[in-house]
């Protein structure tokens, strides 16, 4: 009797591994609501004339004539455009594409230009005016989110960046009208910046105080402060200490001529040009020296850079005061570039704008800075077009850019998140 055995051979069709398919379907329902708004604004509740875009100054050396645009006929091809590009949007999303920047920026210009032909038909916009207000009003926003990305990149929730702007401003008010000399004041507002964050580093990161609470009292505590010395001494006193000289305007030769560019960027103080530098060098010190690597792998994993050397407390307390130097500097343009002499209260909640501006940015330098411009371009906005009697409520414009962040931050920019370890003290085991 034989036993048959049956042995089974080897497959040898191949194995196919299958890969999840992730779609993003967030920016084109985003556009698409944008889309949606633009028709009902531009074309269904649409209005007649003809809107002016005046180019260029009465200085300008190079004259542009102005652009003139049919209301109804530009906006209408607005429209169009905005839906076509939600479309193509909503077709990546669906092959499991990313929305290309270059795409949502694209997008942002048309609903912006569409929004401005709207919104002052019959009338005149000065680009140029809009344009350099903008970097005015956006200047202390942007010197306090560079700040606070700073402070974030490296474990420390900076909440005091308001403090830290009314400081700078008191201080080199005081400072400057005393010595009569802008440059002092400067120094006085980057000494007293340190002295704030000096405070919010000592409590938070060597007696592991809560960080928002310890910003939340600092703020409370300057805004106090500033305001009892402002009533007491500089009020009393105006002449000799709350009358600061101003930086003047340094025109840089030829890039001061360039139409439209020139006067917005290059016919500036320099506390503005010294902010074009600040943005860069933080940014590539950030991200391209030793020093940003430490300070990041401090914010990120406090523990693992600790295992290889680096004083993880001592780090973060120089990074916050050094971030609280940029602030106290940049508050110090309201006085020493802007209003020119300290009032109560006179950041009126820049701080918590440039706050918002570090999370709409992603706690990069770059993006914070442009989210600040965004702030500074719709507060100006606001005033421009109140000027020119527009039907826009300009208390909608002032709350569209927190409108925007919400919108951004649920998902519009992708994933939103902070350095890990931010907020989180560090006790050495």
């Amino acid at each position: 009797m034989t036993t048959a055995s049956t042995a089974t051979a080897p497959s040898s069709a191949p194995i196919v591994l299958e890969t999840a398919v992730t779609r993003n379907f967030k920016p084109p329902i985003a556009l698409s609501i944008f889309a949606l708004a633009g028709l009902v604004m531009f074309v269904i509740f649409g209005r007649e004339g003809i809107t002016i875009f005046k180019l260029s100054t009465d200085s300008d050396l190079i004259q542009l004539p102005p652009i003139e645009a049919n209301v109804p006929l530009v906006n209408s091809v607005i429209a169009v455009l905005l839906f076509l590009i939600a479309a193509l949007s909503a077709v990546w999303a669906y092959q499991a594409k990313k929305t290309p920047l270059w795409l949502l920026s694209l997008f942002a210009v048309l609903f912006l230009a569409g929004f401005l032909t709207w919104a002052a038909a019959g009338a005149t916009i000065p680009i140029p005016g809009l344009l350099v207000g903008t970097i005015g009003l956006s200047a202390p926003l942007i010197f306090g989110a560079l700040g606070g990305v700073i402070s974030e990149r490296v474990g420390v929730i900076n909440v005091a960046i308001e403090g830290q702007l009314l400081a700078g401003a008191f201080a080199s008010a005081m400072v400057a009208s005393i010595t009569q000399n802008p440059f002092a004041g400067l120094a006085a507002a980057v000494i007293a910046g340190v002295l704030v964050a000096f405070v919010l580093a000592a409590f938070s990161i060597k007696y592991l105080v809560d960080q928002v609470i310890v910003g939340v009292v600092l703020n409370v505590l300057v805004i106090g402060l500033t305001s009892f010395l402002f009533s007491t001494l500089l009020a009393p006193n105006s002449e000799l200490l709350n009358s600061p000289p101003r930086f003047p305007r340094l025109p840089i030769p030829l890039l001061s001529e360039i139409p439209i560019i020139g006067p917005v960027l290059f016919r500036q103080t320099i506390i503005i040009y010294v902010m074009y530098i600040a943005v860069a060098v933080v940014w590539f010190a950030l991200f391209k020296t030793r020093w940003g690597l430490r300070l990041r792998s401090v914010g990120e994993h406090p523990q693992a850079a600790d295992t290889v050397g680096i004083n993880v407390n001592s780090t973060r307390f120089w990074n916050v005061s050094l971030a609280g130097a940029i602030a106290g500097f940049g508050g110090a343009f309201f006085t020493l570039g802007s209003v020119g002499a300290f009032n109560k209260e006179m950041t009126a909640g820049a701080g918590f704008i440039a706050l918002a501006a570090v999370i709409f940015g992603r706690w990069d330098p770059i993006r914070a800075t442009l989210a600040a411009l965004l702030f500074g371009f719709a507060s100006n906005l606001q005033s421009v077009l109140s000027i020119i009697g527009s039907p826009v409520p300009s208390e909608f414009m002032l709350m569209l850019p927190y409108l925007v962040t919400i919108f951004a931050v649920a998902g519009l920019v992708g994933l939103v998140r902070g350095p890990a370890a931010s907020g989180k003290p560090y006790i050495k085991s």
